[in-house]
């Protein structure tokens, strides 16, 4: 399949074919939501924890006699059933991590990029650079292409006046082709590549 390669200045410089093995996928709505659910739970900290009862601080003594009180049994003031006792089954420190295969990984990004590709809102940019790294000027770029949320990718290395430039623009996005993902192309709008990057990606992924 065909796409107009364009610059910054939304000027048209010539076509590139887009390999349909990586860009030609049908939607797979299960495989974009395993791969999300599993980026997602790998982003998790895990650091909720809650005390047991060998952690409260306090008295190991029997609070009152066994028998004789009209009160119910009672072995310690750290239980659960008391004001500052323990938590019973409370969460403690752990990864959420969980493993998916390599295969459906990489399924699920060639299924976001044909996403976006189907929508048509997949751009091909000659080069992600502009002559005046400056916010100011970038984003007047985007406002004349009308991108207002947009993920640009570009070749293994991005460059660094461009990467500043893009830093303070809300719901922009730039990354180089290895960090290409699934939850960030489909949080975006818009999906924007280079040259080097349809290169890389399609290398990586056929």
């Amino acid at each position: 399949m065909k796409q107009t390669v364009r610059s910054l200045d939304n000027e048209e410089l010539g076509d590139i074919e887009l390999c349909e093995e990586v860009f030609g996928l049908p939607n797979r709505g299960d495989i974009l939501a395993r791969v999300v659910n599993w980026q997602l739970a790998k982003r998790r900290a895990g650091s909720h924890k809650t005390k047991g009862i060998s952690e409260i601080q306090g008295t190991t003594k029997k609070p009152y006699k066994q028998k004789g009180t009209g009160r119910a049994r009672q072995g310690s003031l750290r239980s659960p059933q008391f004001r500052g006792g323990a938590t019973i089954f409370g969460p403690v420190i752990r990864s959420h991590e969980f493993s998916l295969q390599k295969k459906v990984r990489k399924l699920g990004l060639k299924t976001a990029l044909s996403v976006k590709q189907g929508e048509g809102k997949l751009v091909v940019i000659d080069a992600a650079r502009c002559a005046e790294a400056k916010t100011r000027a970038l984003r007047a770029k985007f406002a004349t292409l009308g991108w207002d949320s947009v993920l640009i990718i570009d070749g293994p290395a991005v460059d660094e006046g461009f990467a500043r430039a893009a830093r303070n623009l809300p719901r922009v996005d730039v990354l180089p082709q290895q960090g290409a993902n699934v939850y960030d192309i489909l949080r975006r709008d818009m999906l924007v590549l280079t040259r080097a990057a349809v290169e890389h990606l399609e290398a990586r992924l056929k």
